[in-house]
């Protein structure tokens, strides 16, 4: 017998060992006591053991839809089904599958009391399939991009905390995309999209909102949306602990229990966590006790306030106040996972510093070029017996992209400093002024063309791309609710032939 046991306990260490190693952040949570009541991402299984859908995938083309899931049970997500699936067409993130078995999924967002969506009824739009493509271990998978007007959410949830319950959540972030708009959340809301006061929310916020905290610097920054205010410590104002942020990938932690709630941030990709608040709630009416209401938003905030932008990889929820120990766990885990940035841009490629043009490929229409009259950008006839003049306006210089290095802008040839840039949807030629909205407004990123050559995809509204309507641009998505987004011929229209420029 005792020859049994000793030859048993190194088996069972290595087992525990190799257990340890395989396990998610849910499965951290769990051991912790504090299991995961909502696991959301679009880039992998948050268990080791998962082997359902991460998201679902809606085609544009015909509506049809299909369900991604991780190449293995605990692995990264199956991106080649995605890029099969959507070929020749585009997609957008139509469901996000709740890993926790509690089928908290995150669909369209309705309505709300601030504001409506873009979409017909009032909903929002749904973010893009392939606006934030990362790898993970060497892995190529999505993440969610958020652009203004696009959010997720759900009332009617199952084992998330209300009244003063005790929670945490964390999520992984693209801290380079943000914008000071309201709100970027994601995490425990209204039920019914409306604002029903101070402390029945209690969410992570990510940017650089000034009306209520902030923190360090000029942002961005990780906060708590707990409505009616952003909180960066105890009570709206400056916390200076609350780092300025620029990490790539971003982990970010809110927590809160009756009297205290606590605030942590780390590089997603290398380091440990540190806690930029810990401490008592607000002392304004309705944060102590709080009244949260357990629904889940991203993206948004709890009255559907959607004017903000963001990048969402991954995040949970759990029962329970987490330690500190526990999050540590996890945020060793997020860090062995190896985020990292992945290409942008497909296709034929568009060179930085080379002049080139843009021929349009929609039968009849083939001996367009996307050309410039004034700061209106339209297509017109050019060939080498046209004017000096019109050659100049239908030529452009590929730059840097100017809001991301890893797409591009277009300078206009005859002038000089001056970009296509979209503005309400529509193209338009003007100067740049070094704004964070003009250079996110002026970066594009070529992809492989839906038909043919290159189509040009918006960087800030990736279900967008260049397309001549009517002979004028736009940055257009197939069947939006525009009329420049006609779903007739759309394909053709967004695909254009890029070429040696006029002049």
């Amino acid at each position: 017998m005792p020859s049994s046991r000793s030859t048993l306990r190194p088996i069972v260490a290595l087992a525990a060992t190799a257990a340890s190693v395989a396990a998610g952040p849910c499965d951290i949570y769990a051991s912790g006591n504090t299991p995961c009541v909502a696991a959301h991402s679009t880039t992998r299984s948050l268990y080791n053991a998962y082997s359902g859908p991460l998201y679902q995938v809606k085609r544009t083309s015909d509506g049809s839809t299909t369900d991604i899931q991780a190449l293995s049970a605990g692995g990264v997500a199956n991106a080649a089904a995605q890029d099969s699936f959507c070929g020749n067409t585009t997609c957008l993130i139509s469901i996000i599958y709740d890993q926790s078995g509690r089928k908290n999924h995150l669909t369209q967002a309705p309505p709300g009391g601030a504001a409506s969506g873009p979409q017909p009824g009032g909903y929002d739009d749904l973010a893009g399939a392939t606006g934030a493509p990362v790898t993970l271990n060497g892995q190529k998978a999505y993440g969610v991009f958020v652009s203004p007007g696009t959010g997720y959410r759900n009332d009617g949830t199952n084992g998330i905390a209300t009244g003063d319950q005790p929670e945490g959540m964390y999520a992984v972030l693209d801290g380079t995309h943000y914008n000071g708009a309201c709100c970027f959340d994601y995490g425990n809301a209204e039920t019914n999209n409306l604002d029903t006061g101070n402390g029945h929310m209690e969410s992570i916020y990510y940017g650089t909102c000034t009306i209520w905290g902030t923190g360090a610097g000029n942002g961005p920054w990780l906060m708590a949306d707990l409505e009616n205010g952003l909180f960066s410590g105890s009570n709206p104002g400056q916390n200076t602990a609350d780092p300025n942020l620029t990490n790539r990938f971003q982990t970010a932690i809110v927590k809160g229990e009756p009297h205290q709630w606590a605030l942590r941030g780390a590089n997603s990709a290398s380091g440990s966590l540190s806690t930029y608040y810990s401490g008592a709630r607000p002392s304004a009416s309705g944060y102590d006790p709080m009244s949260k209401e357990g629904a889940i938003i991203l993206g948004i905030g709890g009255d559907n306030s959607n004017s903000a932008q963001g990048t969402f990889y991954e995040g949970v929820m759990t029962s329970g106040y987490p330690s500190d120990a526990t999050e540590n766990s996890v945020q060793a885990n997020i860090v062995a996972a190896k985020y990292a940035v992945s290409s942008l841009t497909s296709g034929p490629a568009v060179t930085v510093g080379s002049s080139i043009s843009f021929r349009a490929t929609t039968p009849g229409y083939d001996t367009r070029y996307l050309s410039h009259n004034g700061s209106a950008v339209n297509t017109q006839v050019v060939s080498s017996s046209s004017s000096t003049a019109l050659k100049k306006a239908a030529s452009w210089t590929v730059r840097t992209g100017l809001g991301n290095s890893g797409c591009v802008s277009f300078e206009s040839n005859d002038t000089p400093g001056s970009y296509i840039r979209h503005n309400n949807f529509v193209l338009y030629v003007q100067a740049g002024d070094g704004s964070k909205q003009f250079n996110e407004d002026a970066t594009f990123c070529p992809q492989a063309g839906l038909t043919q050559g290159n189509s040009i995809r918006s960087w800030n509204y990736p279900t967008r791309f260049f397309r001549h309507f009517a002979n004028n641009g736009y940055i257009a998505s197939d069947g939006g609710p525009h009329d420049f987004d006609n779903a007739n011929s759309f394909n053709n229209d967004v695909s254009w032939v890029i070429g040696k420029s006029f002049a």
